[in-house]
């Protein structure tokens, strides 16, 4: 056997076995179990998830981030939550709030500085402006809110959730768990557990075996139903949880939790059991490990241009297959742990796409064989897990369907088949990228790549084509059994329309003649256009039966991208005398060609 074979398995195998290896058992931090912690379940947002959920989630709100530096170390996401739950005062001096926005930090008297992250404490004392100005902002349409109503806003959210957060287990700065336990029935505690139960950001109780789902509860309602009964003992095992980690105590704090899990191993197993797996999918982040590896495919791609061909070509493709496996493999898990298809929401859609993108060009890649699929199936997922990165930032993104969604089938159906015409599409356009820029940075062009690579195109956007008309005609049906009428011209059902006669009319354009070589790739190329408007454009209008996707934050990344692929497809354009190399060096295949 040749060594050349040995090198994408190889390569493919190092990079699964790098991203596995943060599945390894974590290390206790200054003797607290805080693993186990994180595999707790409980029930936010609808959903059962571990608490190691919830603390990434809420981290990530705040602060943009699921971890930070503080007092020369990393403090991760669940002893962040654990702080905020049972050490307030420590939580409150930590730097978790992020603002940039120079007209909030003149508001607050902060200076604008590189650090631009400030802990609740320097906070505090404006919250009642902050709170002020919110509420005006609040009174404005969000599409006419200027930047710093839209910034007052975002911070006034994040505090409460912070608020909320420390108020969910136990009053801030009043009696502790354990105490309140022991007051259950004394008249004046009524309000606090009041407080407790409409303040709790989770539940962290389970129900009795057999109880349904919903019936999870939180300290305040445990407190409040225990008024003249015993207590919980759940409840009692929290708060020993609580009194231990604000002691300090990691023995102490070990058995409590280790007592908690074995109380909702007898109520809710299954719970447990789903925790575990989610915190094993947290902590393995397979999507951005992903996104990595697809980098580092790529980079491995264009070194083989200038060095080691032999080697580091097929090192890329093998990095590519293993990039698709943790991508599968994450894809997988959250089909698992979600009992849903793998596209739900705009999140999942970009992972999707991505996923679908890479799968296409590996077959490219072993049908021609020029490195030309591995690069761009490369790009394409790198770039699309690098919008679902982005898209993390609105909390969790496995959250419960909306009504309007909540069909398993449809969603395997048309929202499956729709997108995997988006990713088509944009992978159509990828390839048509990578020839502008061939023709405009290659020193030589080698009319077979040339023709494979117009191949490739064609071929994909037949593909792309077939996918979003099945996928449509499908949704007509959906919209027709959930809303009585196959078709209403509403923006999202116009965009699928638009992408489906685009893609027909390249090939039409083809067939007549109309266009060559060159108006393809210029054609593929504005295929972007259409779907990413289509598939985030429509959701900034905020109208429309399917305006449940709405966004605002990202119009001029949009725009942006618009204006570059309007760029490109001038760049494919170009007249043959403003190619390099100069067309009479390239050969008669670049010849004329519309």
């Amino acid at each position: 056997m040749r060594i050349s074979k040995l090198i994408p398995p190889s390569a493919a195998f190092v990079a699964i076995a790098l991203t596995a290896a943060v599945l390894l058992p974590a290390a206790k931090i200054r003797g607290f179990d805080l693993d186990r912690f994180a595999r707790l379940p409980v029930l936010e947002g609808g959903r059962v998830k571990p608490i190691d959920s919830v603390a990434r989630n809420s981290l990530l709100l705040i602060r943009s981030q699921q971890s930070f530096t503080w007092q020369g170390r990393t403090v991760a996401a669940d002893e962040w939550l654990l702080d905020v739950l049972f050490r307030p005062e420590i939580a409150d001096s930590q730097p978790v709030f992020f603002i940039n926005d120079p007209e909030v930090l003149g508001l607050l008297g902060l200076k604008q500085t590189s650090d631009r992250y400030f802990p609740f404490r320097v906070l505090g004392p404006h919250l009642e402006k902050i709170e002020q100005q919110a509420a005006a902002a609040r009174e404005v349409d969000s599409k006419q809110r200027t930047r710093f109503q839209g910034a007052i806003l975002n911070l006034f959210d994040r505090i409460y959730l912070y608020y909320r957060l420390e108020n969910t287990i136990q009053v801030k700065n009043g009696p502790r768990l354990s105490e309140e336990i022991a007051r259950a029935s004394d008249p004046a505690s009524s309000e606090r557990h009041d407080g407790l139960v409409q303040l709790a950001a989770f539940r962290l109780l389970p129900p009795p075996a057999g109880g349904k789902a919903e019936a999870w509860r939180s300290s305040g309602e445990a407190l409040r139903a225990g008024r003249g009964a015993a207590a919980d003992r759940g409840l009692e095992q929290l708060a020993g949880i609580a009194d231990a980690y604000a002691k300090q105590d990691a023995a102490l704090f070990n058995v409590g939790v280790a007592g908690f899990e074995s109380l909702v191993a007898l109520e809710r197993p299954d719970a447990l059991e789903h925790g575990r797996y989610e915190v094993l999918f947290n902590r393995a982040q397979p999507f951005y490990a992903g996104m990595v590896i697809y980098l580092l495919a790529l980079l491995a791609l264009f070194a083989s241009f200038l060095w080691k061909r032999a080697i580091l070509a097929p090192a890329a493709f093998g990095l590519l297959v293993a990039g698709a496996l943790v991508h599968t493999a994450g894809l997988a898990s959250r089909v698992v742990l979600q009992g849903r298809p793998p596209v739900t929401n705009l999140y999942s859609s970009a992972v999707f796409v991505g996923w679908a993108a890479v799968i296409c060009g590996i077959f490219l890649e072993r049908m021609y064989r020029r490195g030309i699929g591995t690069a761009v199936s490369a790009a394409a997922g790198f770039a699309s897990l690098i919008v679902a990165h982005h898209l993390m930032g609105d909390g969790d993104t496995m959250e419960m369907m909306r009504a309007v969604l909540d069909s398993n089938f449809w969603l395997a159906t048309h929202v499956v088949t729709i997108t995997i015409g988006y990713s088509g599409t944009f992978l159509a356009g990828a390839l048509a990228i990578g020839y502008a820029f061939r023709r405009q940075l290659a020193t030589r062009i080698d009319p077979a790549t040339t023709k494979a690579l117009v191949s490739m195109t064609y071929g994909v956007i037949c593909f792309a084509l077939f996918f979003s008309f099945i996928g449509t005609v499908l949704g007509g049906i959906w919209a027709d059994q959930s809303w009585g009428r196959f078709w209403g011209w509403d923006p999202k059902e116009n965009g699928a329309l638009l992408i489906v006669l685009w893609n027909a009319l390249i090939l039409h354009a083809r067939f007549g003649g109309y266009v060559r070589e060159k108006g393809i790739m210029a054609m593929a190329i504005g295929g972007n256009v259409i779907t990413s408007l289509s598939w985030f454009g429509v959701n900034m209008l905020g109208v429309g039966l399917h305006s449940y996707g709405f966004m605002d934050g990202a119009v001029w990344t949009l725009s942006g991208f618009i204006a570059s692929q309007l760029a490109l497809v001038a760049l494919c354009l170009l007249p043959p005398k403003f190619w390099k190399p100069h067309p009479a060096a390239a050969g008669t295949e670049l010849a004329g060609g519309r």
